[in-house]
């Protein structure tokens, strides 16, 4: 049995944005329970639970299922002997019965016409969990559980002015 994680919420007036911790990344809040979430480079996701928006659950699956991807994409490339073959990820995570938190993730990258050996799709498939276990830093923060620091800032005016 797993015991309740504890997360503290430290409140502070300077926001994080001024020492850059939210300069690359962040999301706006947009409504009830929803947001963008935006890069520097332009990118955005819609965060919700609506159509047309990816839940929390779903980013952080196709985050580990993405990076596995790319973190094997030369590996195959190389083993194909091209760089323009055609992949699907697929993903899916288990869901703990009791706690809020996924006690797993299926990942599956599937390969469309490619015709190697049963020897060949062996190695390429111990190369590729290398270069998986080497380079997909979301699935190695996954697996050695980094920890997290939530903050609350408040902008503006304070009740002591």
């Amino acid at each position: 049995m797993s015991e309740k994680n504890s997360v503290t919420v430290q409140v502070t007036d300077d926001p994080a944005a001024d020492s850059g911790a939210t300069k690359e990344l962040w999301a706006e809040r947009t409504g009830v329970r929803t947001f963008v979430g935006r890069s520097a480079s332009g990118a955005e996701v819609k965060i919700g639970k609506g159509p047309g928006e990816f839940s929390p659950g779903d980013l952080i699956k196709l985050a580990i299922a993405t990076c596995n991807a790319m973190s094997a994409d030369h590996t195959i490339s190389r083993a194909l002997g091209t760089r323009d073959f055609v992949e699907t990820v697929g993903v899916s995570g288990t869901v703990h019965e009791t706690e809020e938190r996924f006690d797993n993730f299926q990942i599956e990258m599937v390969l469309s016409g490619t015709e190697l050996s049963d020897d060949e799709k062996a190695q390429l498939a111990e190369k590729a969990g290398e270069a998986i276990a080497k380079y997909c830093t979301v699935g190695n923060t996954v697996h050695t559980g980094a920890s997290y620091q939530p903050m609350l800032t408040f902008e503006g005016r304070s009740d002591t002015e």
